[in-house]
């Protein structure tokens, strides 16, 4: 890893790194079936350099504003003219002066620790700081001194709502130093768009960013090259909404760049044939009513996919004549029908998907958040509207797609910071090839974690969990319960109102109201049930009646499908040297165990104790495993179309 930035390109009409070339079949196999150590730990770096920056800082503390100001111009002159190759006095001065600044705007200058985490993210890597050590602020420092250098900087969030809050935080502090801020918002045109990204920082979601690189892509046709786009754009006005991608600053990057890396984004738009479509899905959700599961059609494999027996394919060919005459050929038929069939029974309401105002929408299984501009492809977002009975919604045609893998990798320069990296750091490595850099917490950790409870059924899980809360909300503890999925807090709900304990619910169902639940989930006696949409980028905030009681407690009632995420719930509790405390109250009835623990660990579960605590862990891992597998199949796919596309010039 360079210890400085990367080559300067910002004389490239549209900058961003050449797709490069695809890893060979013999590479990929080397990487699937050998155990060559991947994995790429960077010790922790810094800390002179840190010690450096404070010792700088001091020498600020007596100047007025506009002194403040002059050395700024004359520090982001240094950074341009160095071309990529900035001295390290150089870099000590920037941090020095967007500290100071910090201080003078915000009340806040960076930890040590903090700015150990920016250096890393300018080295090129993925900085993994504990949940609550403050990223937010410290990617102020790196955003900050790649834009002084003339770099167009993309901040990328876990979601909308992270960005726009996170830009209006921090403009103040980039208005100090003479930088423009602004964020993208969902929904806008792309005129909006092209005036947001036009700005020095930019706050977006991954997937705003990623679909307006595909728009460009389109508009840019196969004239991929610098003088073919400058030709272009001179001679029939093509408008690009980025301005290329040049800096990108990945917050939360396990959950962007890996969690939500197991789908392609797909640009595209209604075909001509709509009405027909919806009969047809109509149709196949009608035929799949009349098969029964284990006569007519199993759910087999890892995968849990859709096999149809020969008494299924006898039923279908016996209905046939009820099809679009395009949809009579067997092949068709079936795989229409196995959609339908994959609604009915692997897709499930307040799990996988939401009702809103009469349309389907996705919730992100990893944040709890509902994705209300995506939909499931090869017809199967229209399956389940007919499942319920809503609207059915046109199959739209692709005009471009990209994977988050490929995405990235396009960046001239990438770095990230999470609170959990580690887990992940082989991904980083063989995917990204970022290394993981482990950054020391500010203060000693005095979050205490108590024994995992784990029982037989459901009902017993959820009495003891709102029993819990009871005690603890009593003696002024503010108790946040996480939960999976909608239906699990509707659960976690209902047993607390059974008992009576006043409570409020953040789940997909509710995310427009986050930011006043979240405000209130640190007052003392305050219960909160939440999916995991609130384990990450969010900030409880303990009262000091709530402190003096023992800080935030954090109840797991299930276990997700990543220990990471696991362990982003629990950081909410004890941040930054506080009290706190979390623990894990389980039930051999967990969904996890049914999607992904196998027979075997079905079985085992069933033996209660620390036998059923072996069999959720079992289940958790083999769920790591088989996203993991997935997403690098994803990328292959992606790597193999490159190869066989790679002479239209375009790959996306």
């Amino acid at each position: 890893m360079s210890e400085h930035w990367p080559a300067d390109s910002m004389g490239a009409f549209y900058p961003r790194a050449p797709a490069g070339p695809s890893r060979s079949k013999l590479d990929r196999w080397i990487e699937r079936y050998t155990a060559l150590p991947r994995r790429r730990l960077r010790a922790r770096p810094g800390r002179i350099f840190a010690w450096r920056v404070v010792q700088r800082g001091k020498a600020l503390e007596n100047l007025d504003d506009a002194a403040l100001r002059d050395r700024v111009r004359a520090v982001s002159h240094g950074l341009r003219a160095a071309r990529g190759k900035p001295r390290e006095t150089l870099l000590v001065d920037c941090f020095a002066l967007i500290r100071e600044w910090a201080g003078r705007t915000m009340d806040q200058r960076h930890y040590p620790t903090q700015i150990r985490g920016a250096r890393a993210v300018l080295n090129g890597a993925v900085a993994e700081m504990q949940t609550g050590e403050g990223k937010t602020l410290a990617i102020t420092l790196a955003a900050g001194t790649a834009a002084l250098a003339g770099r167009s900087v993309h901040v990328i969030t876990a979601n909308d709502y992270l960005a726009e809050r996170d830009a209006a935080k921090m403009q103040p502090l980039y208005a100090q130093l003479g930088l423009t801020c602004r964020s993208v918002a969902p929904g806008c045109t792309d005129a909006e768009r092209r005036a947001a990204f036009s700005a020095d920082i930019v706050y977006a979601s991954g997937k705003e960013v990623a679909f307006s690189f595909l728009r460009d892509r389109v508009a840019m046709g196969a004239r991929s090259g610098d003088i073919g786009l400058r030709t272009r754009a001179f001679l029939d006005g093509t408008a690009l909404i980025l301005p290329g991608l040049q800096f990108a600053i990945v917050d939360e990057a396990d959950s962007v760049m890996i969690d939500e890396a197991r789908t392609p984004l797909i640009l595209s738009v209604p075909p001509a044939d709509a009405a027909v479509e919806a009969d047809a899905t109509l149709t196949a959700h009608a035929l799949a009513q009349r098969l029964d599961q284990g006569r007519h059609f199993r759910i087999t494999g890892p995968g849990r996919q859709i096999e149809l027996t020969q008494a299924g394919r006898e039923v279908l060919e016996e209905h046939a004549g009820t099809l679009p005459p395009a949809w009579r050929a067997a092949p068709i038929r079936e795989d229409a029908v196995r959609t339908a069939l994959s609604a009915l029974h692997l897709h499930r309401r307040d799990e996988h998907y939401i009702l809103r105002d009469g349309k389907v929408e996705i919730v992100d299984e990893y944040t709890g958040r509902v994705m209300p501009d995506r939909s499931w492809s090869a017809g199967l977002h229209q399956a389940v509207e007919a499942k319920e009975g809503v609207e059915i919604t046109t199959r739209r045609v692709t005009l471009a797609q990209i994977t988050f893998q490929r995405f990235f990798r396009r960046y001239v320069h990438l770095g990230g910071m999470t609170g959990t990296a580690v887990e992940a750091a082989d991904e980083f490595w063989s995917v990204y090839s970022l290394p993981v850099v482990v950054i020391p917490t500010h203060k000693r950790s005095r979050r205490k974690t108590w024994a995992t409870k784990v029982y037989a059924r459901a009902e017993t899980k959820w009495q003891r969990v709102a029993s819990r809360a009871k005690t603890l909300s009593a003696r002024g503890r503010p108790v946040l319960i996480g939960t999976r999925t909608v239906a699990a807090s509707e659960a976690a709900s209902a047993a607390l109102t059974g008992i009576g304990v006043a409570h409020r619910v953040l789940s997909a169902a509710q995310d427009a109201d986050e930011a006043a639940i979240v405000a209130e989930a640190g007052r003392a006696g305050a219960v909160t049930v939440a999916t995991n949409m609130a384990g990450r980028g969010t900030d409880i905030i303990p009262d000091a009646r709530a402190l003096a009681a023992g800080g935030l407690h954090v109840i797991m009632t299930e276990r997700h499908s990543a220990r990471r995420i696991d362990r982003q719930l629990s950081g909410r509790a004890g941040r930054q040297g506080e009290r706190g405390s979390s623990e894990a109250i389980l039930s051999a009835q967990d969904s996890l165990l049914d999607e992904f623990g196998g027979r075997g660990a079905r079985l085992l579960a069933r033996l209660g104790g620390r036998a059923t605590l072996s069999a959720l862990s079992a289940a958790q891992r083999r769920a790591e495993r088989r996203h993991f597998q997935a997403r690098r199949r994803l990328l292959e796919l992606d790597e193999e179309q490159a190869e066989n596309l790679a002479f239209t010039g375009s790959p996306e």
